[in-house]
């Protein structure tokens, strides 16, 4: 951005959040531009770009900490209007002499707050408002000079200025979590900031291709590789329109870990599109294959891997060393051709690429964003017209280029396939925090103990105290991402000998214990007669055949029974974990997750609510066809949103 531009522009401070590019997103929807940029940014170059406003961004720090990120306490004296959100909101308090002290609740999670509607922020909005809150620390002494202006229970939710257009919101009102959030962050812009919305979206088609056509010079040869997943079918069809089709290798890699019988249906759908597909089966290469990690230390084979981001580095490794091998096979190499990926933003996020933030913290390795993939980035060879974009803003591309609603409406599927949706493990996992968490869950459902609670929450658990839900801490691993970092922390499962669950309460239920309980982070029920005891020992489990076939067959079953009932479109995407776990104790069989999603921006999302979202038979079909597979203990609901629990348990 440049001091004549004629558009209005905001300075995104950017501290390390996860959804820092939502924020920047959420704001050009509103037809005003945004500028990332880091957020100890001097105040004179905010001065001199002659910026409207101000946002500082969520992060996963804690300003408690002496070695926090900081911006310059100047930026309030620029005359313009700030925002702080999440981590952003306990900076403002904390410069202006306020107090942040890390509290024993922590919120991660849709809950519900109360406004004060006379706030500009939260004008011609009700009192009560549903929001993403996702931290730990809370405001426990307002600065002088500010006031409150929401709250979740007796934590302070949003701070406001008596005399400034200063505002912090403890909440995340650019996700689709925050039900009115798009209406606050217009207040913000228009009713503060005095945005009159002079900015337009360039074309995004025109944009993409033009940024291809600039990158692949005339004679150069594009490797793309298609899964048949949403993402590399439209980077592969950008491409297709951009340049000469002779200079288009489209290739599909058989990892080894695809659904059953996705390799052939997807080759014939995209030679269908004219892509002209090479397959290339290495699952075998996968299997066995091996990385060096930090330099110096070297993977066992992947087969013999339970490390979750072992696998997504050898996966993302391997897929290059197969690329480079079939260019060697065709007289090329990376040196002289390009690799064009179908990146999204939220991959990028998740990873912590620089691309995407310059500080948030890394919540898993995508394949597509590896140290090897990264090299040949910095060195000029990847092509990645989407690395802008979120899921729908692909699919709306996607049908702008004509692809058909089959392929823009498939639910998505992970580039490591089903290698990141077998949970491995050889022992179970129970640190020093396995008896106490446990304990404390447990005491927590049986009514005993004191907690910091809602209203609304009290009456769950009142509501809970009428039930026979019984809970165990499962003795495995699960990732997350709680207050904007990474976590790997159990997951509790409830049961009941009830047929049919309340699914309201238990997706209410869901909501306060990872609050509570900070070695939480996912919540799930257990199918079946009531679980009173947990597994004592895992299913020793590694990407071997016979582990991929259960996992394959598991999958199809549910994806079956779910598009014979024509619910596929009701969900954004349905993995379908496997977990070492045997409830019977035999430890020879496995135990199977279904996740059925629902999101918009594939940044956050809820749980499908049984009854509500996807009718009740339906997870019933679900449950009866993958409890029938050989080999199957108990079929779990996932309950959990994200966050605290990511999409994927991997």
């Amino acid at each position: 951005m440049s001091t004549c531009h004629s558009a209005e522009f905001v300075a995104l401070l950017d501290a390390g959040a996860q959804y820092g590019k939502v924020i920047d997103r959420k704001v050009r929807e509103l037809n005003v531009g945004t500028e990332l940029l880091p957020l100890n940014t001097d105040p004179e170059e905010l001065r001199r770009k002659g910026f409207k406003a101000i946002i500082i961004s969520g992060g996963p720090e804690s300003v408690t900490s002496p070695d926090s990120p900081r911006c310059d306490p100047g930026i309030f004296s620029l005359g313009i209007p700030v925002l702080g959100i999440c981590y952003g909101l306990q900076l403002i308090n904390n410069i202006f002499e306020g107090k942040v002290e890390k509290k024993e609740a922590r919120e991660d999670g849709q809950f519900d707050v109360t406004v004060e509607t006379d706030c500009p922020l939260f004008s011609s909005l009700e009192a009560r408002q549903s929001v993403l809150l996702t931290h730990g620390d809370t405001v426990t002494s307002v600065a002088p000079g500010y006031r409150v202006v929401a709250r979740s229970g007796d934590m302070v939710a949003a701070l406001a200025h008596e005399s400034r257009p200063f505002y912090g919101v403890q909440f995340h009102p650019e996700v689709d979590l925050t039900t009115n959030g798009r209406v606050m962050m217009r207040n913000f812009l228009y009713k503060v900031a005095g945005c009159t919305g002079n900015f337009t979206m360039d074309n995004r088609e025109a944009s993409c291709i033009a940024e291809i056509q600039r990158c692949v010079t005339s004679g150069t040869k594009v490797i793309v590789l298609v899964s048949g997943g949403v993402d590399s079918t439209v980077c592969a069809a950008l491409l297709h329109k951009a340049i000469p089709s002779d200079s288009i290798i489209a290739v599909h890699i058989n990892n080894g870990f695809m659904r059953l019988d996705e390799s052939t249906q997807v080759v014939r759908a995209l030679n269908g599109l004219g892509l002209k597909v090479r397959y290339l089966d290495a699952s075998e290469e996968f299997y066995s294959a091996r990385t060096t990690v930090g330099g110096t230390r070297e993977t066992p084979a992947l087969r013999d891997v339970v490390e979750p981001e072992d696998k997504r580095r050898i996966i993302g490794d391997t897929f290059m060393r197969v690329i480079e091998d079939e260019l060697s096979r065709l007289g090329l190499d990376t040196s002289t051709c390009l690799l064009a990926q179908g990146t999204l933003r939220p991959d990028l996020i998740e990873s912590a690429s620089a691309l995407a933030s310059h500080t948030a913290d890394a919540i898993k390795t995508h394949h597509n964003d590896t140290a090897l993939v990264r090299g040949l980035r910095d060195r000029g060879r990847i092509v990645e017209p989407l690395k802008d974009f979120h899921k729908d803003e692909v699919r709306q591309l996607g049908r702008d280029l004509g692809l058909s609603e089959a392929f823009v409406e498939r639910h998505p599927f992970p580039g490591p396939g089903l290698a990141i949706r077998v949970l491995c493990a050889r022992n179970a996992f129970r640190d020093s925090s396995y008896a106490a968490t446990r304990d404390s869950v447990s005491a927590f459902l049986a009514g005993r103990g004191t907690y910091e609670l809602s209203p609304e929450q009290r009456e769950t658990m009142q509501a809970v105290s009428s039930t026979d839900l019984s809970s165990v801490l499962l003795p495995v691993r699960s990732v997350g991402v709680q207050g904007d970092s990474r976590s790997y922390s159990y997951a509790v499962a409830l049961s009941s000998p009830s047929a049919q669950p309340n699914w309201e309460l238990l997706i209410s239920l869901a909501k306060i214990i990872p609050r509570l309980q900070h070695n939480v982070n996912r919540v799930v029920y257990v199918f079946g007669p009531a679980v009173t005891s947990e597994p004592q020992d895992v299913t020793p489990t590694t990407l071997t055949p016979d582990v991929l076939e259960l996992s394959r067959l598991v999958d199809d079953a549910a994806h079956s029974a779910l598009r014979a009932a024509g619910a596929v479109r009701r969900l954004a995407q349905m993995p379908v974990v496997l977990l070492p776990l045997d409830f019977e104790g035999d430890s020879q069989r496995r135990s199977v997750v279904l996740r059925p999603f629902i999101t918009r921006d594939f940044m956050t999302g809820v749980p499908a609510v049984p009854g509500r979202d996807i009718d009740v038979l339906v997870v019933a079909s679900m449950v009866a066809a993958v409890a029938a597979v050989p080999g199957v203990s108990r079929v779990l609901y996932d309950l959990t949103a994200k966050p605290p629990g990511t999409t994927e348990w991997e």
